[in-house]
Parts: C-alpha cells; sequence; structure tokens
C-alpha cells in the first residue's frame, strides 16, 4: 500500500502541488483584496458580494467551452499558457484609478482562463499518480491547498491594509507566472488523450453533458457538490459581516481563513477514513456544513462566528470525496470536459448563492442572511442526499451496473490507465 512517501519521491507531483499552493495562496490575496476594494469605494455589501461572485459566474460560459481544451491539446501546455494569461491580465488589474466595470471585466477574463487550467489539471493527476495513490494524493493537494488558502486570507487583509490592493494584485500575477514556470520546467511532456474527443465544440459539449447526465450517480455527486451555493454564504459576505462586527480587513481576512482552515482539518480527517466510510458520511457533511450556519440568527460576536465558519469548513470536506469518486468514474478521453461540466454546475450554484446572499444583504441584517442560507442550505442537502442514496449508491448497496468505477483498483480509463508516458 502506498504511502505519503512515495507521493513526496514523485517529482511531477511535487511540481504540481507547489504550483498550485503558491497561485492560491496568490489568490487569497487578490480575493480579500478586491472585496474590500469595492466595499471601501461603494460602502455597498450588494457590490461587494456581486464582486466575489464575478469569481463563480464565468464558469456557466468557461466550464463548458475551455474545459475539453483538456481533452484536445496536450495538458501542460494548456495549464502553463492559462497561468501566463492570468499573469497578465492581473497586471492590467493592478493599474491604479481602474473604473469598476473595468476591474469587474479583467476578473472575469482571469476565471475563464482558469477553466481550462483546473479542467486539465484534474485530467492530469490521476495519470502522475495511478491506481491506489491518486485518491492519497488528491486528499493531499486538497488538504495543503486549504491550508495555502488560510495562509493567503488571514495574511491578505494585513497586506491590503499595509500595502494597498494594487500591489497585493501584483503580487497575485507573479505567483501565476511562478506557477507556469514549475509547471513547464519539472511536468513531463505528455500527448493529447490518445482517443480524445475531436467533435466540434457544440457536439463535444452535449456529449459531455450526456456523459454526466446519464449517469445517476454522477449527477447525484454533482447535486452534493451544488450545495456549497449556500454555506457559501458567509465568504460571500465577509466585508460587511466583519463591518457590522468593527473588525474591519483583519475580521475579512479571518472569516475566509475560518473556512479554510475548517476544510483543511477536515479534509485531514476524512482522507484517513476508508472508502465505504467516506461515501457514508458524504451526505451527512453536506448537510452539516449548512446547518452550522443557523445559529448565526443569534448574532454572535467574532471568535463565535469564526468557530461556526470553520465548522462549516470542516464539513465540507465532503467534496474531496465527491471529486475523487467523479473523477475517476469518467473515461480520460472526456475526462476534461466532464470535469469542467461539474465545476461549472458548483461554480454556478456559488455564484448564484453569493449574488443572492448580496441581494438580500442589502435589505436584511447580515447575521440573518448567513443563518437563512444556511437553514435553506439544509433543506437543499437533504434533497440531494435522498438522490445519492436511491440512486444506488449507499455503501452497502449491491451495484452491478459498473461498481468499479467507483473506487478500487478497477477504472474506466482503459487499458493504458496505470502508464506513465509524458506529460505536456
Amino acid at each position: 500500500m502506498p504511502g505519503y512517501r512515495d507521493l513526496a519521491r514523485d517529482r511531477e507531483f511535487r511540481a504540481l502541488l507547489v504550483a498550485h499552493v503558491v497561485s492560491v495562496a496568490g489568490d487569497q490575496f487578490a480575493r480579500v483584496a478586491l472585496t474590500v476594494h469595492v466595499y471601501d469605494r461603494t460602502a455597498s455589501a450588494g457590490l461587494a458580494a456581486l464582486t466575489y461572485a464575478l469569481t463563480f459566474l464565468p464558469d456557466l460560459l468557461g466550464g463548458p467551452l475551455l474545459s475539453g481544451l483538456a481533452d484536445r491539446f496536450a495538458r501542460r501546455r494548456v495549464m502553463v499558457a492559462a497561468d501566463l494569461v492570468r499573469a497578465v491580465l492581473l497586471l492590467f488589474m493592478a493599474i491604479p484609478g481602474l473604473p469598476l466595470w473595468a476591474l469587474a471585466s479583467l476578473l472575469v477574463s482571469v476565471q475563464f482562463a482558469g477553466a481550462p487550467h483546473g479542467a486539465a489539471r484534474a485530467a492530469l493527476l490521476p495519470q502522475i499518480l495511478p491506481d491506489e495513490r491518486y485518491p492519497m494524493g488528491q486528499a493531499v493537494l486538497s488538504t495543503v491547498t486549504q491550508a495555502a488558502q488560510v495562509a493567503g486570507f488571514l495574511t491578505g487583509g494585513a497586506l491590503v491594509a499595509w500595502l494597498g490592493p494594487g500591489l497585493v494584485l501584483i503580487a497575485d500575477g507573479l505567483t501565476f507566472a511562478v506557477s507556469a514556470a514549475l509547471i513547464a520546467a519539472f511536468l513531463l511532456h505528455r500527448p493529447a488523450p490518445r482517443h480524445a474527443h475531436v467533435r466540434a465544440w457544440p457536439a463535444d459539449l452535449v456529449g459531455g453533458a450526456r456523459l454526466v447526465w446519464g449517469d445517476r450517480r454522477l449527477r447525484a455527486l454533482v447535486a452534493l457538490a451544488c450545495v456549497s451555493g449556500f454555506y457559501i454564504a458567509g465568504e460571500a459576505l465577509a466585508a460587511p459581516y466583519s463591518a457590522q462586527l468593527g473588525a474591519g480587513p483583519a475580521g475579512v481576512g479571518l472569516i475566509f481563513g475560518a473556512y479554510a482552515a475548517g476544510a483543511a482539518a477536515g479534509m485531514l480527517l476524512i482522507a484517513r477514513q476508508s472508502e465505504r466510510q467516506q461515501l457514508r458520511l458524504m451526505p451527512w457533511l453536506a448537510i452539516a456544513a449548512c446547518a452550522v450556519l443557523v445559529p448565526a440568527a443569534l448574532r454572535p460576536g467574532l471568535a463565535v462566528s469564526v468557530a461556526l465558519f470553520a465548522l462549516s469548513g470542516a464539513a465540507s470536506a465532503y467534496h474531496l470525496v465527491a471529486n475523487t469518486s467523479f473523477v475517476r468514474a469518467v473515461p480520460d478521453s472526456s475526462r476534461g470536459q466532464a470535469f469542467g461540466l461539474a465545476v461549472t454546475a458548483l461554480r454556478v450554484s456559488q455564484g448564484i448563492g453569493v449574488a443572492l446572499a448580496g441581494v438580500a444583504a442589502e435589505r436584511i441584517a447580515v447575521h440573518l442572511v448567513v443563518a437563512a442560507a444556511g437553514a435553506l442550505g439544509v433543506l437543499a442537502a437533504g434533497g440531494a442526499a435522498i438522490f445519492w442514496w436511491v440512486s444506488g449508491s449507499r455503501p452497502n448497496a449491491s451495484r452491478s451496473d459498473g461498481s468499479s468505477r467507483w473506487g478500487g483498483t478497477s477504472r474506466s480509463d482503459g487499458p493504458d490507465a496505470g502508464k506513465r508516458y509524458g506529460r505536456s
């Protein structure tokens, strides 16, 4: 049975991990900077939340239309190109006095460029870490990513107060340049998937949608992932929530960091469970991620609020199980497109949730909006959990319709799934 030392000895995985962590930390600097910057300029909770929502909504188009690039072209090349495009765009965002509409347009463009990068990374990881090492590598990548988010959020508020938003955005651009350099230097060359779908984009998109929609368990996993559109309300309203408590930019960083720290701890715990136990816990954690926000209706202080957000983040670790199960269930030739569609559903649900939370916060106290989102999320998560159970996906369910796709060593990647044949 492979262990964490095996992962540490893999040069490709180390490079991928460091590149991702560096860019994630920089992203959190920028996220805090933009949220605080817009709220300071407008004093509007709705516009601050809308700015945050812009980091999710572009996936409505970017996910379906651009994720397929990870199945058409060499995946290393896709990742490097996406990183360089984002680095340049962030430098433009740092121009002083940029109108809000221009800032928003550049932010949307940055998110568009991120869609093929994420799809390429997700599709490539099972090739870098075949068989039993893949779930372990996914757990490590997700956990360390959350730790990078904690560091980025906790220091982001202080950096914005000290340096200002412009320099923080430049720093984020540099992290993408570093990520591109690491990927280009240390990841092996791999050609585009051997059996990649080369149909026209509309047909490719429809084919990916049919693949996801045609499998009831994939649909259930996507439904569980979309529950995050409810419990994300605390993050979406971090700036006005912190202002309501008199905590300022530092409080914004603490709220963001609480979610990320909780998620990191939750992933460490769930990664230690057996596959059967992970699948059993997944729907209950989705419900818990929303339920712990309901006490925000009592308007707790900063310490208690941060604790609630951390608990919500810890329960959100169920995404690790959903992600691993989804990626392993999809053939390599369609993995980029299918993953992009799943991420689109996830991000759109988050973007809509963020936008609605911001609109509601213009008329209702922020803490009540967070609590209401949690209560509605419990209902949505309960429905998604039932969908998961009736789909025949209980850990002890009898699955004669290809259950090998959902764990174990049998994979749907085809006979070449375990080969390490260069990366592009």
